[in-house]
């Protein structure tokens, strides 16, 4: 493969240390990613929220913030302004998401046109970009990865650009991306942090004399400072946000991190991503960019031991990765029409596995035959559970009513019951942002909480009753499935005494 791929790209290679890109494949890419917008609109309104949606809109709801104890500011601000403009809907509030995919896809074709990626190679790069899991996922939900990885993508075409072109405007340019994407998502940072240690380990390390590198820095710098002033104002809130991550999900993820790997793309497409590892190496063309390879790498690492084990942490370098190997890909197969074959229908069959792991595609009505383990089975039941937690409200006496408040394990649920419930009193919840938000007042000396253990309600109240449990009436084994919703009179102490051990930083799950 190495020798086809020399020879081609000697048609891009101009002069020691100059690269031209081949010229964007737009029509066809245009078409990927039109088709892709389709496809996630057409399944935007399908069965429900995930539980960080309803979080980011109850977020939203309660009025912009520079940031919040387990994120920046960016998501809730998204969600409250799609709600604004195109109305409080499930699809609505997914239009940023839809507009990320479509973006993600585009710069994914754009990096193999930096590799010097024929249109063919352009339009299998935004084909395998489109159908992976991951890009599929955040384009469907809006999730703090939706925004994440549109940043990842970018600051990697504007990296490529500056080593390839020996253009250093271009560091400016990933500077801005930067500091920006530190209001979706901070752990955009490893991104820089791994390339630097990559051009120090295999170069070209004349980079670190190049002004433009420290002017992208200092630009990041200045756009992201309010982020950095949030964190020192509130005492890093994030640092314990990631160990609370890495105490509760971190043995998990690292269990499942090899097949979770996989799974952010799919086989045929991991594999591609793992050629184009090894190209990147071996291709002497895009010697300036092996920092790519080694970056992936070391933020990978990192990520394993540090963030929780999770490898959609760094799925953003996957995509650069990937547009390595369809350049690789598509040299290696040439006109050879069984090669292009065999090619297509790996990635029909990947992409129609991808797609059922991804997208709410079987009716809701059959899922209790056909249950996968995917996110769109947390969708499912919200207004269920919203419809028992009220009938449990509403049998309490009209006294015990007027003195009640609600009270919720986690986020998915506090959301929920402000998306759907009607004439509910006030919502608490301990669960990362909204722990800030309480405790109930002293007067409120009734409890109707859902799914929140049953000893740490025993331990603060003179008497407690579980009266229902959770049921989506469908045979769905999701989260919510089978919680309690529990009745608790008289706390045995003050609110503002007893609220700190409601406190819990993790993620939904």
């Amino acid at each position: 493969m190495t020798a086809s791929l020399d020879r081609e790209s000697r048609t891009v290679a101009v002069g020691p240390g100059a690269f031209h890109p081949a010229p964007p494949a737009w029509r066809p890419v245009a078409v990927v990613v039109a088709a892709l917008t389709v496809l996630l609109f057409a399944f935007s309104g399908e069965y429900g929220y995930h539980a960080d949606e309803l979080y980011f809109r109850l977020l939203g709801e309660h009025g912009p913030a520079w940031g919040y104890v387990d994120q920046p500011p960016l998501l809730p601000m998204a969600v409250r302004l799609a709600a604004e403009i195109f109305g409080d809907s499930l699809w609505a509030i997914r239009v940023p998401a839809v507009l990320c995919a479509g973006a993600v896809t585009l710069l994914g074709a754009m990096i193999a046109a930096e590799l010097g990626g024929s249109r063919r190679a352009q339009t299998l790069t935004a084909f395998g970009v489109a159908t992976s899991t991951m890009v599929l996922s955040l384009g469907h939900w809006i999730l703090t990865t939706s925004f994440d990885t549109v940043a990842w993508a970018a600051i990697l075409l504007f990296v490529l650009r500056a080593l390839l072109r020996g253009e250093g405007k271009w560091w400016l340019w990933a500077g801005v991306v930067l500091g920006l994407a530190l209001y979706a998502k901070y752990i955009v940072v490893l991104l820089p942090v791994a390339l630097l240690v990559g051009l120090a380990l295999v170069g070209p390390r004349k980079v670190f004399r190049d002004r433009w590198l420290y002017g992208g820095i200092g630009l990041a710098l200045v756009i992201g400072s309010p982020n950095l002033v949030y964190q020192a104002v509130h005492g890093f809130p994030q640092l314990r946000m990631a160990e609370g991550l890495a105490g509760t999900d971190g043995e998990a993820n690292r269990a499942m991190f090899a097949t979770n790997l996989i799974l952010l793309f799919g086989p045929v497409l991991f594999v591609l991503c793992v050629i184009g590892l090894v190209e990147l190496f071996r291709v002497p063309e895009w010697k300036p960019v092996r920092t790519l390879a080694v970056g992936y790498l070391v933020a990978t690492a990192a990520a394993y031991l540090i963030e929780g084990g999770r490898p959609d942490y760094t799925g953003g370098l996957l995509i650069a990765l990937l547009a390595a190997g369809c350049v690789a890909a598509d040299r290696w197969a040439g006109v050879r029409r069984l090669r292009l074959a065999v090619l297509a229908v790996c990635l029909v069959l990947t992409t129609a596995v991808q797609t059922l792991l991804s997208l709410p595609v079987i009716p809701k009505s059959a899922l209790r035959d056909f249950q996968i383990a995917s996110m769109a089975m947390e969708t499912v039941g919200w207004p269920r559970m919203v419809e028992q937690t009220e009938a449990a409200y509403r049998a309490l006496s009209e006294e015990d009513r007027s003195r009640a408040v609600i009270l919720t394990e986690n986020f998915g649920e506090a959301g929920a019951l402000d998306r759907y419930g009607r004439g509910l009193p006030e919502v608490y919840s301990g669960h990362n942002e909204l722990h800030a938000w309480g405790p109930p007042p002293d007067s409120a000396d009734v409890v109707v909480a859902v799914g929140v253990d049953r000893s740490r309600l025993t331990a603060d109240f003179t008497s407690c009753e579980t009266v229902d449990h959770i049921d989506n009436r469908l045979g769905i084994d999701n989260p919510e499935q089978g919680v309690p919703i529990t009745v608790c009179h008289g706390p045995k102490k003050p609110w503002r005494t007893l609220w700190p051990a409601y406190r819990h930083y993790n993620a939904y799950l």
